[in-house]
């Protein structure tokens, strides 16, 4: 039974020297695209979780990076003026967000076309800039394929299988990475069903993965993050597949938080520990997962929640009342206790967003985005290049290397 997955929009890419983005902090309610036309606009995109996923990331730094040379390098004249300012652009992407690596990877790997190629003229460099974000935009959906086709092969059929947060196409430029390995299953005819984990605090399980799944036809249950214990202990749960922001050289996995403690409940109960993700998010440049700094987020993610939504009014007098508020723009309505809302015309509808208090005013938080997994819990990495086991440390430097014959490293 082929999947549906030609029906989830792409998520990043390029247009009429812009770029285009799903903004996914809507999702699945509101479909909005966001059209950016400087590196700034990228930059608060990534930084407001508009984009996420690790290999949406990395695309996400090197378009950026294409954007301000497309539309704001037009006043530098020599080629050493604009490496240096490449390279204060490509820093300032990077500094949006510390945990993703490939955000780091895909902004070097544009810092280090740019210094390979200083003896071309100015424009032709500035094109070969442009063209190398698009090949990377492209490079990404051929990984994530190949990560699909390594990691179905390690499904048995009838699975049922766990994940958690988003590892979906909208975490990439398109496919997936951890529902790239589902969706080929389930293309393969593998897959009995899917747990979805509704990812607390942000819930990219409940508003993202969700919503692909179900618009790719493969079945899905939604669950708590409370509730992977109690099905996995009624043995409803077969494999546990997640994606990585990070991947340390010794195998430790910095995922989304909640993932170790998925990790730890999979070795309990016998059931296998994936962790699909591009070879890009592998950093052998960190000996283990002590090394991978945390991102800390907003207190307000955790003390209370946002909702989006579009509504057409009900009568003409609803309409000439929201016509009135919003004839000057977004009308801020006046919430009590911290809660905020705003009302904005939206064609014939209305679109409003909002935030609201759950927590106690005052109380102290502590919201990581990310937890690391030890590689001990980690059953195997899928990769595009295939798929390794431990000893991580020998099996991942083979991996980065473009190696073949990944699994034949075994564990012992």
């Amino acid at each position: 039974m082929a999947s549906g997955i030609g029906n989830i929009p792409r998520t990043i890419w390029w247009e009429d020297g812009k770029v285009l983005l799903v903004d996914q902090t809507r999702l699945p309610l509101v479909g909005d695209v966001l059209v950016c036309n400087t590196y700034d606009g990228v930059c608060t995109a990534i930084r407001t979780l508009a984009v996420r996923g690790a290999p949406a990331l990395g695309v996400a730094a090197a378009l950026g990076v294409a954007l301000w040379v497309a539309s704001e390098s037009d006043g530098i004249a020599t080629v050493d003026e604009f490496l240096g300012e490449l390279d204060r652009v490509a820093d300032e992407i990077t500094a949006t967000r510390p945990t993703a690596v490939n955000l780091f990877w895909g902004a070097e790997r544009m810092k280090a076309l740019t210094r390979d190629n200083a003896d071309l003229p100015l424009p032709e460099l500035k094109e070969l800039v442009i063209a190398e974000a698009l090949a990377m935009q492209a490079e990404d959906e051929e990984r994530n394929r190949a990560i699909g086709a390594a990691g179905a092969a390690l499904i048995e059929p009838g699975s049922r299988i766990l994940t958690h947060c988003n590892a979906g196409s909208l975490a990439t430029a398109y496919f997936g990475t951890a529902l790239g390995v589902i969706f080929t299953a389930h293309e393969q005819g593998k897959v009995e069903g899917v747990w979805v984990d509704e990812t607390r605090p942000v819930l990219q399980g409940a508003r993202l993965t969700a919503w692909e799944l179900k618009i790719a036809g493969v079945p899905s249950t939604l669950i708590t993050d409370n509730m992977a214990a109690s099905v996995m202990r009624a043995g409803l749960v077969d494999a546990v597949v997640v994606g990585a922001d990070r991947i340390a050289a010794n195998g430790d996995v910095a995922n989304k938080i909640g993932t170790y403690g998925l990790a730890v409940l999979a070795k309990e109960h016998g059931i296998p520990f994936y962790v699909a993700a591009p070879t890009s998010t592998v950093d052998l440049t960190l000996a283990s997962g002590d090394d991978i700094v945390i991102e800390e987020r907003d207190p307000r993610e955790v003390t209370g929640f946002t909702v989006s939504g579009t509504f057409e009014p009900d009568s003409p007098a609803a309409s000439r009342a929201f016509d009135l508020l919003t004839e000057s723009g977004a009308y801020a309505l006046p919430v009590a206790k911290g809660h905020a809302m705003e009302i904005t015309r939206k064609g014939g509808a209305y679109q409003f967003d909002g935030w609201f208090r759950m927590a106690p005013p005052g109380v102290d938080v502590f919201n990581p985005a990310f937890d690391v997994t030890p590689a001990a819990y980690v059953t195997a990495i899928i990769t595009e290049c295939g798929v390794a086991r431990a000893d991580y440390a020998a099996s991942l430097a083979a991996t980065c290397s473009g190696a073949g014959g990944l699994d034949e490293i075994r564990r012992g």
